[in-house]
């Protein structure tokens, strides 16, 4: 067959055996040959599906799907995508070694490097990665990776990929890449030379706020050691009724993202002419400050944005009592539109810790706090009159 399209590896990749929709099998074990190994040591490539924690015929569906999109030759599932975040680093990262991370990224990922990473005898640095100076004065001898997410949680700040990659690989180091706001729709990491994409599963690629996992795709040598490593050690597994659910998510994501990306550029014109708006970044307009970037790097611009106004806190509680389409709730790349204040020092207490120009540059993306908007699949128009209305 031909190379098919990504429309329709989303519904097809991994498919095998008799059935049209993908079977969800719960079982812990399987029946084996008595020669087979007792240990996950002994798995390979060819090893039959033994004890569900070492693989599963519906989880294995998922990564081979998840991989296809990617233009991976393997994903390896987890239970979450902080999951997928603190195994890839595990696998990697040990006593003397150093990482390079973005700054802002998603919460849980910096506070982890902020606390539990450092315990283990990892060095970290945390850098704007839209800077390609201060990723290249931040690199080490020592340095093993180099960490993105982009366009970043919260504030859609962008980290130009290739270029960065080339930077990190001629120092020695490999590059990660959390790409859940952007999806294989929208951004393919590993065409632009990352070594390793993630995802948080429970977002766009889920797309429906009902199933929580993780993965890590890239080639197949190194996605199957974290596999053996960590996947199996570690235990932090994806449930296969959650890789059913994702699945079935799959299935619509390349004409889910055109929709999310369609109605979040009407949402953003709308919000950029609003009064009460002071300010509005979404990676599609040009008053974006890397609009040029979002061009070069992005297919379409997905369904998140944000935006600021005088009073944040006060204007936050407006909108949880006037919305009615709108959700006033956290998390992202539901079916449904959510909308979140963020209030930057707060962030800076909790998570960031940013200080002298580093704080200034999120400033400029965030000011004194943004409301982060994740626009669903409700038809534009409503959410438009919906977000008029509450914001009066």
């Amino acid at each position: 067959m031909r190379a098919l399209s990504m429309r329709t590896q989303a519904i097809h990749a991994g498919d095998r055996g008799h059935s049209v929709a993908p079977p969800l099998e719960m079982a812990n074990s399987y029946l084996v040959d008595p020669d087979v190994g007792f240990s996950a040591e002994d798995l390979d490539d060819d090893s039959p599906f033994i004890y569900s924690r070492w693989g599963n015929p519906t989880v294995r569906r998922l990564e081979v799907r998840l991989a296809a999109l990617e233009g991976g030759e393997a994903a390896l599932c987890f239970g979450s995508g902080m999951s997928a975040i603190t195994g890839l680093f595990t696998h990697l990262l040990g006593q003397g070694d150093h990482l390079v991370m973005s700054d802002v990224a998603y919460a849980g990922a910096v506070e982890y490097t902020h606390d539990l990473l450092p315990r283990m005898g990892v060095e970290v640095t945390h850098v704007n990665a839209s800077g390609l100076a201060e990723i290249r004065s931040a690199l080490r001898a020592n340095t093993r990776l180099v960490h993105l997410e982009t366009p970043c949680n919260p504030i859609l700040r962008l980290a130009d990929i290739r270029a960065v990659c080339e930077i990190a690989h001629e120092a020695g180091a490999l590059v990660s890449v959390d790409s859940t706001f952007a999806t294989p729709v929208i951004t393919r990491p590993l065409e632009l030379g990352a070594d390793f994409v993630l995802h948080s599963l429970t977002k766009y690629l889920g797309g429906h706020g009902d199933a929580i996992g993780g993965a890590l795709i890239g080639a197949r040598a190194p996605v199957e050691a974290v596999r053996q490593r960590i996947g199996v050690h570690a235990g932090g597994v994806l449930s296969p009724f959650n890789a059913w659910l994702i699945l079935r998510g799959l299935s619509t994501l390349t004409l889910r993202m055109q929709a999310h990306s369609e109605s979040a550029a009407q949402v953003a014109a709308l919000l950029a002419e609003h009064p009460r708006v002071t300010r509005l970044h979404y990676p599609g307009l040009p008053s974006h400050p890397q609009h040029a970037l979002a061009l070069r790097q992005m297919r379409l611009f997905s369904g998140m944005l944000t935006f600021q106004v005088e009073d944040g806190p006060a204007m936050a509680r407006q909108l949880q009592q006037n919305l009615g389409v709108f959700s006033y709730a956290v998390s992202l790349g539901d079916v449904r539109s959510l909308i979140f204040y963020i209030d930057t020092e707060a962030m800076m207490d909790s998570t960031f810790h940013l200080q002298g120009t580093a704080l200034e540059a999120y400033r400029a993306f965030a000011g004194h706090g943004v409301f982060r908007v994740s626009v669903g699949l409700e038809d534009p128009d409503d959410l438009c009159h919906d977000l008029e209305q509450a914001l009066r």
